[in-house]
């Protein structure tokens, strides 16, 4: 199996807030993260030029043209990310599950609101593809960043 990895940087933390994430995006990623052969799903969400990337513990957003170089090493900078533990527990499938907004360069409430609009959207065709190629393997490298 070939496997891609890519580097992204955690900026330093602006603002956080709690709010609940549907139930069944939610769902949804728990299934698709459960299906990987690695630790990370990388998710295109071209309506926004943003790639999610979902692990045990977070979803990370990437702004595809943000890319910065640290210490000879080069990856894009995190945005935003929605921190939650995937094997949160719930009485109902059909609660919504409480999240941490995590916001790195600057806080947009828009941007999170928009990505509840379209990474759903951007999970469909996914899955589809995820169906047709099951070996498809990539990994995430997360570090620190200074300004």
């Amino acid at each position: 199996m070939n496997i891609t990895t890519e580097t992204f940087f955690r900026p330093e933390e602006v603002a956080r807030e709690q709010v609940n994430l549907p139930a069944p995006l939610f769902n949804r990623c728990v299934l698709i993260l459960n299906r990987s052969t690695t630790k990370n799903v990388f998710v295109p969400v071209r309506s926004m030029q943003y790639q999610a990337v979902i692990d045990a513990d977070e979803i990370i957003f990437v702004d595809n043209q943000g890319y910065a170089v640290q210490d000879g090493k080069g990856g894009r900078l995190i945005i935003l990310a929605w921190q939650m533990p995937m094997h949160h527990s719930r009485d109902s499938l059909n609660e919504p599950v409480p999240i941490e907004v995590v916001y790195y360069v600057h806080e947009d409430h828009d941007i999170h609101r928009r990505l509840i609009g379209e990474f759903p959207k951007a999970l469909d065709p996914f899955e589809e593809r995820l169906k047709e190629n099951e070996n498809a393997a990539q990994k995430a490298t997360i570090l620190p960043f200074q300004h």
